[in-house]
This record gives C-alpha cells, sequence and structure tokens, in this order.
C-alpha cells in the first residue's frame, strides 16, 4: 500500500466521540447544502472528485498547496449553496506519517465542510494513513465504470482480484489479498452486498462505527455507491471515502445548482499533451492521436535522465501543430527511477511552455505527472469546468488556458482523440 508504519496524531474527530446518541436521524437535505471539501492523493484524483461534485455546487476549484503550506481556511456557503474545495496532497509517494498529518491539517482548516476523501481506484499510495486520518470513515472503493468493484472485501478489476491482476506491476510492492488486510492494524467490518441492498445498511454501519471499525462495503453498480450515500448522509460527523465512483454518488445525491458558463476552449492556443504514464493502452491512443495530426516527440528515457534538454524542439513544434510528448525506453524503466523521470519530463515540458511564441493548453496523463509539471510552472490552483469522459477532466489555470488531466489507466483507445476533440472542435493539423 505505499505506507510507511501507522503513526499515531491527533484527530479531529475520532471513534471515542461517535456515541449512539448523537446517530439519530437528522436533516439530510441540510448535510448537502454544507460547503463541500474533498481530499485527494493525487492531480489526476483531485480533478476527478471536482467533476463528479461540481453540479452541486456554486463554485468551485482544486488547491495545489506545496506539502509545506497549510490550506486556506474556506469561505462561507453563500444563499444555501455549497461551494467545493479540491485539495490535491500530493502525497501518494509520501511517507505514510506524512500522508496522514496532510490530511489532519487539511481538515482541520474545513472543520465545517462535508468531507470526501478520494483514494485510488487500485489502492495505491497511503490509503491506510489517509483513512486513520480522517476517521469516522466508510469505506466504499468500487469504481463501476472502470470495471473496479468489490466483492466480500475483495477488490476486483474487470472479475480478477487486484492482487492477481497485474495492475501493480509498476510499484514497488505488491497489492494485499484484501481491502481489511491492507489497511491493519485498523479494524474493518465487511459490509457484503446483500446488507448494502438492504433495509439495514444505515444501522450496520452504525453498529461498525459505535464499535471503532471502519465500515468497509461491498459494491458492483453505481445503485451500491447511492445507497451507502444515503444510508451516511445524516450521520453525523462519518466522512465517506473511496473511489470516483463514490464521488459521483455523492454528487448524485446533492441538489443541482445554477452553475457558472463553460467557456469554449481558445483555438488559438497551442496543444501539448504530456504522457506520463506507463501504461500499455496509452501507446495506441497515442498512435490514434497522430492520425488526427498531431505530432508525437518520444523522448528517449536515459538521455532524459542525462538531462539533455529538448524542451526547444517541443516549442518549435507547437508553432505549427499539437504536440504528444511520450517517453521511450526499450529496455524498460526501473521503477527507482520513475519519480525522477517524471520530474525531468515535467520540467522539460514546462520549459517548452514557458518559451512557445503563444499560450499553451495542456493534457496531461497521469496524476504524478501533472502535479509535477503545474508545480514547474508555478501553478497553485485550478478552477474545474467539465468532464470529457470519465476520468478526463477540463479545469481553467488564472491565465485563461485549459488543463486537462486523466488517469494514467482510464479511458479507451480513443480517449486521447476524444480530449483533442474537445479542445478543438474545428480540427487542427
Amino acid at each position: 500500500m505505499g505506507d510507511s508504519a501507522h503513526t499515531e496524531i491527533p484527530l479531529i474527530t475520532d471513534f471515542s466521540r461517535y456515541s449512539p446518541e448523537n446517530t439519530e436521524p437528522a436533516d439530510a437535505a441540510a448535510v448537502f447544502r454544507a460547503d463541500v471539501l474533498a481530499i485527494a492523493d493525487d492531480l489526476s484524483g483531485a480533478a476527478e472528485a471536482a467533476a463528479a461534485l461540481l453540479p452541486g455546487c456554486r463554485s468551485a476549484r482544486i488547491e495545489l498547496p506545496a506539502s509545506t503550506e497549510p490550506l486556506a481556511a474556506h469561505n462561507t456557503q453563500h444563499d444555501g449553496r455549497p461551494a467545493l474545495a479540491v485539495a490535491d496532497l500530493d502525497c501518494r509517494n509520501a511517507p505514510g506519517a506524512e500522508a496522514e498529518r496532510s490530511v489532519h491539517a487539511t481538515l482541520a482548516a474545513r472543520p465545517a465542510a462535508k468531507a470526501f476523501l478520494k483514494i485510488d481506484s487500485l489502492l495505491r499510495g497511503n490509503v491506510r494513513s489517509m483513512l486513520a486520518a480522517a476517521r469516522p470513515t466508510v469505506l466504499a472503493p468500487a469504481l463501476p465504470p472502470a470495471g473496479r468493484t468489490v466483492h466480500n472485501g475483495v477488490l476486483h478489476v474487470n472479475g480478477r482480484p487486484l492482487h492477481r491482476s497485474g495492475q501493480w506491476s509498476a510499484e514497488s510492492a505488491a497489492p494485499a489479498a484484501t481491502i481489511a488486510e491492507a489497511l491493519a492494524p485498523q479494524r474493518c467490518r465487511v459490509i457484503t452486498l446483500d446488507v448494502v441492498r438492504s433495509g439495514r445498511l444505515r444501522e450496520t454501519v452504525r453498529d461498525c462505527l459505535e464499535a471503532g471499525e471502519i465500515p468497509l462495503c461491498d459494491g458492483e453498480t453505481d445503485a451500491d455507491l447511492d445507497a451507502v450515500v444515503a444510508a451516511c448522509a445524516d450521520l453525523p460527523g462519518v466522512r465517506l471515502a473511496g473511489s470516483g465512483g463514490l464521488a459521483s454518488a455523492l454528487g448524485r445525491a446533492m441538489p443541482e445548482v445554477d452553475g457558472y458558463g463553460i467557456e469554449a476552449p481558445d483555438s488559438a492556443h497551442g496543444l501539448l499533451f504530456v504522457i506520463g504514464t506507463a501504461e500499455a493502452a496509452s501507446a495506441e491512443q497515442v498512435r490514434r492521436l497522430a492520425t488526427r495530426g498531431v505530432q508525437q516527440i518520444p523522448l528517449d528515457v536515459p538521455v532524459l535522465l542525462a538531462q539533455h534538454d529538448e524542451s526547444d524542439r517541443i516549442a518549435r513544434a507547437l508553432r505549427h501543430s499539437p504536440v504528444a510528448v511520450t517517453l521511450q525506453s526499450p529496455h524498460g524503466v526501473n521503477p527507482a527511477h520513475s519519480r525522477e523521470i517524471v520530474r525531468r519530463l515535467a520540467e522539460t515540458a514546462a520549459r517548452a511552455v514557458r518559451s512557445a511564441d503563444r499560450p499553451v493548453d495542456l493534457v496531461l496523463t497521469g496524476g504524478e505527472t501533472a502535479r509535477r509539471v503545474l508545480d514547474a510552472l508555478g501553478m497553485d490552483e485550478l478552477v474545474p469546468l467539465t468532464q470529457i469522459h470519465h476520468g478526463a477532466v477540463r479545469s481553467r489555470t488564472r491565465g485563461g488556458t485549459s488543463v486537462v488531466t486523466r488517469p494514467g489507466s482510464f479511458g479507451d483507445a480513443d480517449s486521447l482523440v476524444r480530449i483533442a476533440e474537445h479542445l478543438r472542435p474545428a480540427t487542427e493539423g
């Protein structure tokens, strides 16, 4: 799971404060009028959560605080319509204790907000430590649109248990066989599908919380996740944790408000795709993108690590057509070097953007790649606008350019083509 040894820290709300006398049904509608705080461990996940929650909020922003910066206190809501703040804590690869402190501090800055903890749908990163800081928490990690379901407390990917799926091939460790094992020593109780789909879910969740356990909800459909949100909506002090599937269920439960208009992308901007993912599907996605007039510039990993600067080449290409920057490494990539490779890639992309002869819109695949590129460009905030397809989210920068983020493992073969067509409805190149 990427966690270091569990470190105890003071929690905002812990199980000792969750008592039966405080669990009577409240006004669920009032819950959904509260401001919403979503916390994610990487940027693509933060954007995914923002897109899911955006329709129910009067305003939204994705915050990119440095690890040393405290999150600013959020303004209160106006006219009964909630505001959404999504914090990318950039802690997927951080030590577990650091991730736990970051979640704790972020929640402390927004004590009145309805909090949602966005975790990776493949359970990568510091899931255990993040949940420890957010308790009492109800966990429902299924993501049905991506074929990620939970049965008897085991995450499955397209029907295969996670630990047998090969989805962690780029990680330095192997996934646990069960979610409860991954969260140990915290105690979990699996809530099976028959209970999720019964009228006993709220009572069962409450019993788990009173016993000091994390309710771990099975799920295979959006309706299962909707049931979890409905059962927990008015349980005081309880936070929901899950993937983008649960974020979408929470968004569906929130009354939709009239949002702000979404301005069209500016076709006069340059367009740069930065493909930082090691997913095998990305090669076909880039191949199809190239058939639409996008120039591919592959960067050789050993040359990149040797600090050979290709940014001028990229900037020159951007004058004539959209560009897709990819990584090539015929002999594979040592996982120990992956973070340095991403950093070099991000710095190269940022230099190309800064030296381009016009503003540049960005499409960034892979959460760490996206965050490193925006860090290199000095960006600390995005305004989410719309979701192009599941997980592919378009946001606006302060300078008026577009940034599309997408998890590396998401999207079919036409994913990048669909993103290009959204950003440039009139075909370029």
